[in-house]
């Protein structure tokens, strides 16, 4: 399989490292794409070139998802995938663009660094080198299982938008304390905060953006909570998913 990598960023390596194809990347940053090249063995194309290949797959930013589609679009004989962490925006792009050919939205739920690990799957329209790069991702031991562009956005506005933000706000919220003081949920916080801060804000602000949902339901739960009288928080606490046996059995962790 020919492949091309658009975007030679930690996730275009960690997927040309992941399937079995001959590699070409392209990026904005030339040295970038020629690094990624010489560390994976594969070579270096400019990024408004004409070159085809069997499949092209996408690994940039989630707001340039519709013109990455449109400018590489002629580049994909065969079939197109992309990496880019939102699935409605890059679907429907590809459904406009590559009416006829393979589509594949991917996204790895974890950093390069961490994988192996779930990776979430649409397969707009299958074909045999689709299942290959699937096939691919679940060698390498990743957990690949499917979903629909509007489960998986949904999803998100949870499990990245609404979990960032309550972590980062923690980590704006907390004073600076004696590490004596520290109990077993905020040490476990502190270790989330810290986890979180280390990555690219870029990465961070675009979720936000995409998902931002998400993080206005933590600011309304906050809102909430901050407001609510003893009765009132005893009710917000018990919607968490505890039952009132299990309350009252219960010792607080602190």
């Amino acid at each position: 399989m020919r492949l091309l990598v658009v975007g030679a960023g930690a996730m275009g390596r960690w997927f040309g490292r992941t399937v079995d194809a001959d590699l070409a990347f392209a990026d904005a940053d030339p040295e970038r794409a020629v690094a990624a090249a010489d560390e994976l063995g594969g070579r270096a194309v400019p990024l408004d070139g004409d070159e085809q290949f069997d499949v092209v797959c996408l690994a940039v930013p989630m707001d340039l998802a519709r013109e990455a589609v449109e400018a590489n679009a002629h580049r994909a004989e065969r079939g197109m995938c992309d990496v880019m962490g939102s699935m409605a925006g890059p679907v429907a792009a590809m459904r406009d663009h590559l009416p006829d050919r393979e589509r594949l939205s991917l996204h790895p739920l974890f950093a390069p660094e961490n994988a192996p690990g779930n990776v979430a799957a649409v397969v707009d329209e299958a074909g045999p080198l689709g299942d290959a790069l699937l096939d691919d991702l679940s060698t390498a031991g990743n957990n690949v299982f499917e979903t629909t562009p509007t489960e998986h956005d949904t999803a998100m506005e949870t499990v990245q938008a609404a979990a960032h933000a309550a972590i980062l706000s923690f980590g704006l919220a907390a004073d600076d304390v004696r590490e004596e003081f520290a109990t077993p949920i905020s040490a476990a916080l502190d270790e989330l905060v810290a986890s979180v801060a280390s990555g690219n804000p870029r990465v961070y602000a675009d979720i936000q953006s995409a998902f931002g949902a998400g993080t206005k339901r933590v600011a309304d739960a906050a809102r909430e909570l901050e407001r609510a009288d003893e009765e009132t928080f005893a009710d917000l606490y018990r919607a968490v998913g505890r039952t009132d046996d299990e309350i009252d059995n219960h010792e607080p962790d602190e």
